[in-house]
């Protein structure tokens, strides 16, 4: 593989993207955009079908450069989500709004660290008259279009086997081709399956340093340190190294409710390095705090790391249901440092709000193996009556993987879910935990279940 290296890791945490080259021959992309043209000349546009309608596009993502990439981003082990989409962008087309995507069956959930990724790959030439993809660089972070619209656009052009790597988040949108060429971008998500417990990119200095050159004028020094120390896998967090400009905890926390979104961010990651000395105060934030103020307060305690577990730990057994939901939230982003409270968390998964049953299971997940203990108590959130319950529970099996072998039977069911991603991550959570009865039903189902792109209405048998 062809990992990162630390100034590009830094520059993916500042921008939120990063682009590579492939070393596949042009003639392989003109195949790809061959098989393109037939498949919407013919049968029409299959979405999530088209990897293995044109099997040959996964060579994209054998490529060194592109599994380096990848790997760098979100850590071995990464797993292909089953949604993926054909994007072509026609002669004459006005473009679109800058957006940030949905996540895919399920509600919106936006999280600072990456454990998700888009993936654009441009089988021809793209020139920037052809309609070719934007995004507004360091915009990932944001949630309000104020925010991310004072960002300037970067249109990403490149020769044919280009790929960019985004952070899901990222604010991003199709410009106006106004060229006489079609324009053909496909679009994969990719998922992290463990949480960071060290570099894995190609690292020689773990000391954080923004770039020198940036599209953009304001600063997250703290934020990007952050999240800096999580990709290098270290726990604690809460180190008191930032300097808060002069402001005292008192000020920052009312900046939590600013209607600048960028000074709500910055002062939630200031609070951070406090430590647990102010964890009580954020959670009164989610307590009574505006909607922005109770959004970064959650940012802020889990970035708070292992310091604040016990705080969001009793959290948990607020009557408050704002505050239980971001209690939970704040757990998922301590990741592996959330051991201790891997009790309370197995306690929520029975909590009359879905929010919450959803955040507990997604942050039994990221701690991973551990969690082991919880597995027939998440394995009872798979009859959960909402499908973005049922699809956290099925992703957070796979990432506990062989620890969570006493989930089988309930997810031999899920194969059979009325969510085509149910159905894919109770498969994935079966392939994880890599026993001789889970491989033996996955390999029946996938057998039965199996899509032949040969056959058509005109090539039956």
């Amino acid at each position: 593989m062809i990992l990162l290296d630390d100034d590009q890791m830094r520059d993916f945490i500042v921008n939120g993207y990063v682009a590579v080259k492939t070393g596949l021959p042009v003639v392989h992309h003109q195949r790809v955009c061959a098989q393109l043209d037939e498949m919407l000349g013919g049968i029409g546009n299959l979405g999530n079908n088209v990897l293995p309608l044109i099997p040959e596009i996964q060579k994209v993502f054998d490529d060194p450069a592109v599994r380096g990439a990848l790997t760098s981003v979100l850590g071995q082990n990464y797993l292909m989500h089953p949604h993926r989409y054909c994007h072509l962008n026609a002669p004459g087309s006005d473009g679109q709004q800058a957006h940030k995507d949905t996540y895919e069956g399920e509600e919106q959930v936006k999280r600072h660290r990456c454990r998700w990724v888009l993936v654009f790959y441009y089988p021809q030439n793209t020139t920037a008259d052809m309609g070719a993809s934007a995004v507004l660089s360091g915009t990932q972070y944001y949630e309000t279009a104020d925010a991310a619209r004072t960002h300037p656009e970067k249109v990403l052009c490149g020769e044919a086997g280009t790929v960019v790597i985004a952070h899901y988040d990222l604010w991003h949108r199709a410009t106006a081709n106004t060229s006489t060429k079609k324009r053909y971008m496909l679009k994969f998500l990719l998922t992290r399956q463990e949480e960071p417990s060290k570099p894995t990119w190609h690292c020689k200095d773990t000391d954080w340093r923004a770039p020198q050159d940036m599209a953009f004028q304001e600063r997250q020094e703290a934020l990007w340190r952050s999240l800096w120390e999580w990709n290098c896998g270290r726990l604690v967090q809460a180190n008191g190294c930032i300097v808060s400009g002069g402001y005292q905890n008192g000020q920052l926390m009312d900046c939590l409710d600013d209607r600048d979104e960028v000074v709500g961010i910055n002062a939630a990651y200031i609070l951070a390095t406090n430590g647990d000395a102010i964890a009580s105060d954020l959670v009164g934030k989610l307590r009574n705090g505006g909607a922005p103020a109770w959004r970064h307060a959650m940012y802020s305690l889990g970035a708070m790391g292992v310091s604040a577990v016990d705080t969001l730990t009793e959290a948990l057994g607020d009557p408050c249901e704002k505050v239980r939901i971001g209690a939970a939230f704040a757990l998922g982003d301590t990741g592996l440092g959330g051991q201790k409270a891997i009790s309370s968390l197995t306690g929520a998964l029975a909590d009359e709000s879905a929010w919450v049953r959803r955040h507990a299971v997604e942050a039994l997940g990221h701690i991973g193996a551990a969690s082991g203990e919880s597995t027939l108590e998440i394995a009872q959130l798979l009859d959960d009556e909402h499908e973005w319950v049922r699809d956290n529970v099925a992703r957070a099996l796979a990432k506990i993987g062989p620890a969570a072998g006493a989930a089988v039977s309930a997810l031999v069911r899920c194969l059979q879910d009325d969510s085509r991603y149910v159905r894919f991550h109770a498969g994935a959570a079966l392939r994880r935990i890599d026993t001789a009865e889970s491989r033996e039903v996955l390999l029946d189902h996938l057998m039965t279940a199996r899509w032949c792109p040969l056959t058509t209405i005109d090539s039956r048998y």
